[in-house]
C-alpha cells in the first residue's frame, strides 16, 4: 500500500502545531487511489513511565489540571496519571523519561525497562508515546519534584498502594489513556 502527500501546510504553530494534508493512497476496495484532505496535530514524540516504589509497595502517580478535559462537564480538570512528558527533538527516549521524572516527582531512575510504543489517538494527532516501567526507592527521591516553575507545572505526587490498583482499574478511577495501557501492563507481567 502506498501513499502521497500532494499539499502540506502548517495552519497553526504555538504550543502545537497543525497540520493540514491533501494526500493520495491506495485503498482496499479497488486498484484506485482515493484523494483526502486530513488535519493532524503535530506532537511529535513523548514519553510514559509507571514507577513503582519497592520499599513502599507503592505506584508512584502524579495529579495535574489539564485543560482540555474540561471540555466534558462531567470532569472537573485534574487527572490522576503516570509521569510523561514531551520529547526535544533528537532527545533519548529513555533520557527524556529520566529528566520527566526528575522534573515531576523528584526521584532519580537508575534502569529502567522499555515497555512498548504507541500512538496516542492517530486518528488526529501524530504523538508516539515511548512506555517505560522503573523500580525505585523512598531513598531515590532527591529533587524537589512538583513540574517546572519555567512551565507554571504544579504537579502533585500521589503513592497508590499496589493492593489496591486493580480495584481501582475495575472502578474506573483512571481516565487517562497512557495511565490506563501502563497500569494494565504492570498488573499483567509484574503483579
Amino acid at each position: 500500500m502506498k501513499y502521497n502527500i500532494i499539499k502540506e501546510d502548517i495552519v497553526y504553530k504555538d504550543f502545537f502545531t497543525v497540520k493540514k494534508a491533501t494526500i493520495t493512497h491506495d485503498t482496499f476496495k479497488s486498484d484506485q487511489q482515493v484523494k483526502v484532505v486530513r488535519e493532524c496535530l503535530d506532537r511529535g514524540s513523548a514519553i510514559a513511565i509507571v514507577l513503582v516504589e519497592k520499599d513502599t509497595d507503592s505506584i508512584l502517580l502524579i495529579n495535574q489540571f489539564r485543560y482540555p478535559t474540561i471540555m466534558h462537564p462531567e470532569f472537573d480538570g485534574w487527572l490522576t496519571e503516570i509521569v510523561a512528558g514531551c520529547m526535544e527533538a533528537d532527545e533519548d527516549p529513555m533520557e527524556c523519561a529520566r529528566r520527566e521524572v526528575e522534573e515531576e516527582i523528584g526521584y532519580q531512575v537508575k534502569h529502567m525497562e522499555f515497555i512498548g510504543d504507541y500512538f496516542a489517538s492517530p486518528g488526529g494527532t501524530s504523538e508516539k508515546v515511548n512506555a517505560f516501567y522503573a523500580e525505585v526507592n523512598s531513598t531515590d527521591k532527591i529533587f524537589k519534584g512538583g513540574g517546572l516553575d519555567s512551565e507554571q507545572e504544579d504537579i502533585q505526587l500521589i503513592k497508590l498502594p499496589i493492593s489496591k490498583l486493580k480495584s481501582k482499574l475495575n472502578a474506573h478511577a483512571f481516565k487517562d489513556a497512557k495511565t490506563i495501557i501502563a497500569l494494565q501492563w504492570l498488573l499483567l507481567n509484574k503483579y
